[in-house]
């Protein structure tokens, strides 16, 4: 693995550890957004393992699908996984009056756990 490559899994560890700090401590809306945030630097990190240098979120996602799930390299429920963060995310940061309850809290945090743990056992299994 090359060194952008870990440090974003280790950006995506962090966003995941997070995650659960937060919904231990009952910050719903926050656990959502590092949960969403934890997804995004583990695509990151697959991204860098093949040297994918572009930098805009469109094209970041776009990447992901063809490369990754349209080829069966991965499930496609990750990329629901993370369409399904995205939107819970921008609720939480920018609706008014959000309200995220325990259980969509849940739900993302264990979306993300279960999508860093693919990515990074793919790219160890890529070695």
């Amino acid at each position: 693995m090359n060194a952008l490559t870990t440090y974003r899994l280790e950006a995506a560890a962090e966003h995941l550890g997070a995650a659960k700090f937060l919904l231990s401590g009952r910050h719903f809306k926050s656990t959502v957004v590092s949960s969403f945030f934890a997804q995004f630097n583990s695509m990151r990190a697959l991204l860098a393992a093949e040297l994918y240098k572009r930098k805009s979120f469109l094209a970041i996602v776009r990447r992901f699908r063809r490369r990754y799930i349209e080829t069966n390299l991965f499930d496609e429920k990750y990329l629901r996984y993370f369409r399904a963060a995205f939107k819970a995310r921008q609720y939480s940061d920018y609706g008014d009056f959000v309200v995220v309850s325990k259980e969509e809290a849940q739900e993302q945090y264990e979306h993300a756990s279960e999508f860093c743990a693919a990515v990074k056992k793919f790219l160890e299994e890529e070695k």
